[in-house]
């Protein structure tokens, strides 16, 4: 999956250097719901146990051919919220130098095409720390709405300590259904 600028691909061992690089700013995690990376070994670790799937992509800059971020979908029963058989949680982080330059909104309009056309998911939803408001931006440009429903996510790293707001994005009706 790609655009002009990025390109989502399965994540690689051999990113453990770029990944540690931006995984281990600690304004960066936190928020995605993690802890900063202490060594690279534990973000190689982290791509073998959680990015080696085929639902994890790594966002790489075409101009630079490095990972910068990482997204990917949840099905049933992976996901943080409860959600349907037919439905996916979305998530994503990008790294702290690329914040603020539309790479997420770009890659998230990518899972999203993904989802929809290839694996047929219904409804996607999505959720984001409230004190992170620049990811809600980011899933409301892409069509994503607020549930009104609020979450908390103990087994996220401060997940205990900070909601989160749910989001949703329905299939739409086509025409004839309407």
């Amino acid at each position: 999956m790609e655009t002009a600028r990025i390109l989502l691909r399965p994540w690689r061992e051999c990113d453990s250097g770029a990944l540690y690089k931006y995984a281990s700013d600690p304004d960066v995690g936190p928020r995605a719901g993690w802890p900063p990376h202490k060594s690279e070994e534990e973000s190689l670790a982290v791509i073998r146990r959680f990015f080696l799937n085929d639902h994890t992509w790594a966002i790489e800059l075409k101009e630079t051919g490095e990972p910068v971020g990482c997204i990917g979908y949840f099905p049933k029963g992976e996901s943080n919220i409860e959600i349907g058989e037919q439905d996916a949680e979305l998530g994503y982080w990008i790294a702290k130098p690329y914040w603020n330059r539309g790479i997420c909104t770009e890659a998230l309009r990518l899972l999203i095409a993904y989802c929809r056309e290839e694996k047929g998911f219904q409804t996607l939803w999505s959720d984001f720390f409230v004190d992170n408001p620049a990811s809600g931006r980011v899933m409301e440009k892409c069509g994503f709405r607020d549930t009104g429903r609020i979450n908390w996510c103990s087994h996220l790293y401060l997940g205990g300590d900070r909601p989160v707001k749910i989001m949703v994005l329905e299939q739409e009706l086509s025409a004839k259904t309407k």
